[in-house]
């Protein structure tokens, strides 16, 4: 009943622009939400901005936090359930790099609502203009 509300009230094209929503959030929900998880931890960020200068061991990723190995190994494994970082094992250096995949997606995400709002701000400011007699 709510949704018919909605669009009862909506024009056509903002009824379509709110299932086109909907369904670019459930598109990218899984992938996103392990993302931003992942993301939300500054720890994590500082390992991210850490491997965005190349591979590293764990051993130099734990050298410039105040936490121990088995924190920054706990922080490794949420990366990499993520998809944020692969890691391999040579002997008994585990070395880690970033994977573009979802950092890529979390961009596309934002990016289309950094449009999305863009283009409505846009309209609010003309809308304005036109209100108040200002020419564009």
């Amino acid at each position: 009943m709510m949704r018919e509300v909605a669009v009862r009230n909506q024009s056509p094209l903002d009824a379509l622009t709110a299932e086109r929503i909907l369904n670019h959030m459930v598109n990218y929900s899984h992938g996103l939400d392990q993302t931003f998880a992942a993301l939300a931890d500054s720890t994590r960020r500082d390992i991210l901005r850490r491997l965005a200068r190349g591979a590293a061991s764990v051993t130099d990723l734990a050298a410039g936090h105040r936490v121990t190995l088995p924190a920054i190994l706990k922080h490794l494994a949420v990366l990499e359930r993520a998809g944020l970082i692969e890691s391999h094992k040579t002997g008994r250096v585990r070395r880690c790099r970033l994977t573009p995949r979802p950092m890529q997606d979390a961009a596309q995400w934002i990016g289309f609502y950094r449009q999305l709002w863009e283009t409505r701000l846009e309209r609010l400011a003309e809308h304005l203009r036109q209100t108040m007699g200002e020419q564009p």
